[in-house]
């Protein structure tokens, strides 16, 4: 239960800390009153004032979203911690409930329902502001009341783990150029462009990491390099994590930033997993890709093309894959700025399996939520053997709220092939290859940078391919029946 002592004794913390405390009659109550309610202003406008031009940049700055790392550190003011220390605890607690499961693994069937608590606490600190850093981010993922035969496995719980690890250099001017270059080695987590293949999982419950080194050199909001060799992180749910010198990934980043109606990535990542036993799963890939868009403004069209193609060898088998993206949108000039989105995945998939050559693409170490669904316990559709055109709109009825509704049709690239995320396969296509569509609502609320609440309410309308399957592809009872999937998450961090 530490995750849920460490989300209780946060709330209170907040809540201490947004409210001053009750007047009292006596002389001594007042003198108490005043001097908490005066530690509690001075802590903070200790904490704020780090914001803004005064923002100390923290060591993973360059490695990942600025939301991930900018929040006021009240811990840090309330210690009187030095600028040259970063000391920050989060926790996210989430509530899920899924119906009628349908994955081949699930035991829990007959239209019963799957509801668990997950919790993700985080705690970092960090030392330097200068050229030389160093920084620890330890996390545990643990979930509470799952039935047996729950979706229970490594994306959910990853007890007492570290997450971050690492020493950074960073050298602002390099040789009087204006570029800055830094240097990261140890254990660390990325984002990489759109997400899509290299992410770190801001929805999922546990996270990737990598062991290794990564560069990166450029021009601050123009254009810069990354390079990166790594060992991927293997979660344990209750074992520290590990990594495998079986295992490596590898790859180059470009961004430039030159032309604000086309930004432009390009990128290459390498593939080696050599872990298993049995040689038929071997993956040796080279997956080369692009990124083109343009952000959203007011009264003004946007868009995103992404696309990657992979070549290799699994097993000894030819590999050869592909995952085109595109979207278009328009945000409009009238109250709440909606904008609507028009969207497309595909993700090939293995013509003939068990034949001469393999075509599903392999997802890599990317994130899914923002652009399929909600993953979680749910999270039915991996960008594998999948082709799904959708729509999105958004609205913000206030600053700090952010509502959303999505709508999207799901099918399989190839009817006889497996999408890794409903593990279910008719290797005949006789099933067919449509899984229906999904409605999804959500609604955010971002309260201030230390706490924000996020609910969710998506209904898969199944389709024809479950009502199909035949008996060898081992569907739950109950799984061919529409599946509601809800959630409600706070997070709160200091």
């Amino acid at each position: 239960m530490a995750g849920l002592g460490m989300a209780m004794v946060m709330n209170c913390l907040a809540v201490l800390a947004a409210e001053p405390a009750s007047p009292s009659s006596s002389s001594l109550g007042m003198e108490k009153g005043s001097a908490f309610r005066d530690f509690f202003k001075e802590n903070k406008v200790r904490a704020e004032a780090q914001n803004g031009k005064n923002w100390k940049e923290t060591a993973d700055a360059v490695l990942i979203r600025n939301k991930e790392t900018q929040w006021n550190r009240y811990l840090k003011a309330a210690l009187g911690l030095p600028d040259f220390v970063d000391l920050g605890i989060e926790n996210r607690t989430r509530f899920e409930s899924v119906s009628h499961p349908w994955r081949s693994t699930a035991a829990v069937g007959g239209g019963r329902t799957d509801s668990q608590w997950v919790l993700r606490s985080r705690v970092r600190f960090g030392l330097g502001n200068g050229p030389l850093r160093l920084l620890f981010e330890g996390q545990d993922s643990r979930e509470y009341g799952a039935q047996n035969g729950g979706f229970v496995n490594n994306s959910t719980v990853d007890e007492w783990d570290i997450l971050q690890l690492f020493g950074s250099l960073t050298i602002d001017n390099v040789a009087g150029s204006g570029l800055r270059t830094d240097l990261h080695v140890g254990r660390m987590t990325l984002d990489l462009g759109g997400r899509r293949y290299v992410a770190r999982n801001n929805f999922r419950n546990t996270s990737n990491a990598f062991d290794g080194f990564h560069w990166q050199i450029g021009k601050p909001d123009t254009w810069r390099l990354r390079a990166f060799i790594t060992e991927p992180v293997i979660r344990d749910q209750d074992q520290l994590d590990e990594q495998n010198k079986k295992f490596l990934f590898w790859g180059a980043y470009v961004e430039n930033l030159q032309i604000p109606w086309m930004n432009v990535n390009a990128f290459y990542y390498g593939l080696n997993d050599q872990r298993q036993q049995n040689k038929n799963f071997h993956r040796t890939y080279g997956t080369y890709g692009f990124r083109l868009f343009k952000n959203p403004a007011i009264g003004e069209f946007d868009y995103e093309l992404e696309g990657a193609v992979q070549v290799g060898q699994l097993g000894q088998v030819d590999h050869f894959a592909y995952n085109p993206n595109a979207q278009v949108g328009y945000t409009f000039n009238v109250p709440w700025t909606p904008q609507f989105l028009v969207q497309y995945s595909y993700s090939s998939g293995t013509r003939t399996p068990g034949g001469s050559q393999s075509g599903t693409f392999d997802i890599l170490f990317g994130a899914r939520r923002w652009d399929f669904m909600p993953t979680g316990i749910f999270g039915p559709f991996l960008r594998s053997n999948v082709s799904s055109p959708g729509w999105r709109l958004v609205v913000k009825p206030a600053k700090s709220v952010r509502m959303q509704i999505k709508h999207r049709f799901w099918y399989l690239a190839q009817g006889s092939a497996v999408n890794g995320g409903i593990l279910l396969e008719d290797p005949t296509g006789g099933a067919g290859n449509y899984l229906g569509h999904d409605l999804e609502l959500r609604v955010s609320w971002t309260v201030s940078q230390n706490l924000d609440f996020d609910a969710g309410y998506d209904h898969w309308f199944k389709g024809s391919y479950f009502e199909r399957l035949p008996a060898s592809a081992n569907l739950p009872q109950g799984g061919n029946k529409d599946t509601d999937y809800f959630y409600l998450s706070m997070r709160i961090r200091l």
